[in-house]
């Protein structure tokens, strides 16, 4: 392997290399043998190799370049410090404070892929696949642009500079790292790298080099901001708290996306003026967090409700729960459970409350399951389905369990306003009522009617105007009473059933209260889902 590394130094040396005297240069002032060719564009023949090391760089220059030919290069003496670009992310080297059996400075590929399979395998993840996310501090790009503008004041006016150096695109030390690690991991996870549900995060941060970074940005740069708050950021700008190399926390002043931004909005000279061209060598290497997660889970399916006491979502108010149990808790923790989830979230098409049943063909719902260990086998799904209906307490029934792709959510969502719903109540009258009612009830068709917020649940939603449609209604009576009924009545999704019966003091226009004076519903017997669309 070693052969290799030199094969590629003197093919880069015979191409696009610039002059050994520069590389030798770079090495002096604490850029690492891969920073060096992968800011000279030569890295991407050589990114596998990890026996190309400094030493290797060493004893090439030691044979070809003339300066030093006879002699001992002095550059041995420094591999004590850690690169001045990247940290030593690319030997790769870091700290880590916990966890692990492994060595606290580890300076070998097969090493730190090693680390990363412990944490993974830790965690009993299932992995075919896998995707590498890696979180750099912006330290390493002030770095970078430091070495490059310090390059160009030492070397602008030669014609090598002039005519190759920085012409084109060059390796960043995530695309590098990637590339380093990736073959070694596949190896020993015995899984394929590349765009996956899974994904491996490798957090870098380094305390005293950011530190350092935030003292040498301009004033108008560095004003300190509240740290970023919104959902579905990247992890490094949601951490408010840092981990410095030697595991001290520390606090930071703006987002890691801030300063990189600040970083682009400082002109060269500028640049120049605060920051030291070359950058300091580097005595500590970063410290490593390494993390993993899959993206949700989701399963879908049609749920039946045949209590009166159970609600959709987990109700309790005041330490005191609302019910016998909940659609959400009876479907999510047996999903989770197999899943081996770190939470779930029940997302249903529409609601019912909890003293209305749900029967029929069943209401849509999936269940998004958050970071989950294993993905459940068709076996699996099925145990699922039968472990619920076939519990003690026939709370819930599922019908039609199946792992589902996300896309199925945003099409529940999509269809829900298409939906049908039908309710059958039982009403009470405090007159009998004549076949001219009856009639009168079943003619109207798509009648659109308003809803206000209902009294009931004003205390926890917003107080809005709603227009529903009532699509068709039939009252039948009661075989023995001259007073009860049951009112059958198919509506648009989102309607309020309860309400439209008795009229909500008004709140709910027309109602039955006010085409049928005396109307006053007892209880709602059951609720039948119907949908248009295919969910």
């Amino acid at each position: 392997m070693e052969a290799e590394a030199r094969n590629i130094l003197e093919r880069a040396a015979e191409s696009s290399f610039p002059p050994l005297h520069a590389v030798h240069h770079l090495l002096s002032v604490g850029v690492c043998v891969r920073c060096i060719l992968r800011l000279l564009g030569a890295y991407s023949s050589a990114c596998s190799y990890a026996c190309l090391t400094a030493s290797v760089l060493h004893s090439f220059l030691e044979e070809h370049d003339e300066s030093i030919k006879g002699g001992s290069c002095p550059c041995l003496s420094m591999n004590d410090a850690y690169c001045s670009v990247c940290l030593g992310v690319l030997l790769p080297t870091f700290h880590r404070d916990e966890g692990l059996e492994t060595p606290n400075g580890i300076s070998h590929i097969d090493n730190m892929s090693s680390v990363i399979s412990q944490a993974v395998h830790g965690e009993s993840y299932q992995v075919d696949e896998f995707s590498l996310e890696i979180s750099l501090p912006p330290v390493i790009a002030a770095n970078e642009r430091a070495v490059r503008l310090y390059m160009k004041q030492k070397y602008g006016n030669e014609n090598w500079f002039k005519d190759k150096m920085f012409a084109q695109q060059t390796m960043s030390v995530k695309e590098a790292l990637r590339l380093l690690i990736a073959p070694s991991l596949e190896k020993l996870m015995n899984a394929k790298h590349g765009n996956n549900s899974f994904r491996i995060r490798l957090t870098y941060t380094h305390g005293d080099a950011s530190q350092k970074l935030h003292s040498l940005l301009p004033n108008e740069h560095s004003r300190k901001r509240k740290p970023d708050s919104r959902k579905g950021g990247d992890a490094s700008n949601e951490a408010h708290k840092r981990n410095s190399a030697d595991g001290n926390p520390i606090q930071t002043s703006e987002s890691d996306s801030f300063i990189y931004k600040s970083l682009e909005g400082i002109q060269d000279q500028e640049f120049c003026n605060a920051f030291q061209l070359p950058p300091e060598k580097v005595f500590k290497p970063c410290h490593l967090l390494i993390s993993c997660l899959r993206s949700p889970t989701y399963l879908g399916g049609r749920y039946l409700k045949l209590s009166r006491n159970v609600s959709q979502s987990c109700w309790i108010i005041d330490d005191e729960r609302m019910g016998e149990a909940s659609v959400e808790e009876i479907i999510g923790e047996n999903v989770r459970a197999i899943c081996r989830g770190d939470s779930c979230k029940f997302h249903a098409a529409g609601r019912e409350d909890i003293d209305v049943r749900m029967l029929g063909s069943g209401r849509p719902f999936l269940v998004e399951v958050l970071n989950v260990r294993s993905i459940p086998s068709e076996t699996e799904v099925q145990q699922i389905e039968e472990r619920i209906n076939n519990s003690e307490k026939k709370y819930v029934i599922v019908r039609n369990l199946k792992l589902v792709d996300n896309e199925i959510w945003t099409m529940m969502r999509e269809g829900e306003a298409e939906k049908q719903k039908q309710y059958t109540a039982l009403i009470w009258t405090s007159r009998d009522l004549t076949d001219d009612d009856l009639h009168n009830i079943s003619i109207m068709k798509e009648m659109e009617i308003v809803q206000k917020t209902p009294i009931r649940v004003l205390h926890r939603r917003s107080p809005l105007e709603r227009k529903r449609i009532i699509h068709w209604m039939e009252i039948e009576k009661i075989t023995g009473s001259s007073n009860y009924y049951l009112l059958h009545l198919c509506t648009q999704a989102g309607t309020y059933i309860k309400e439209f019966v008795h009229g909500d003091l008004g709140r709910t226009h027309p109602s039955n209260t006010t085409i049928l004076i005396g109307l006053v519903p007892l209880c709602l017997l059951q609720h039948r889902s119907h949908n248009r669309v295919q969910s």
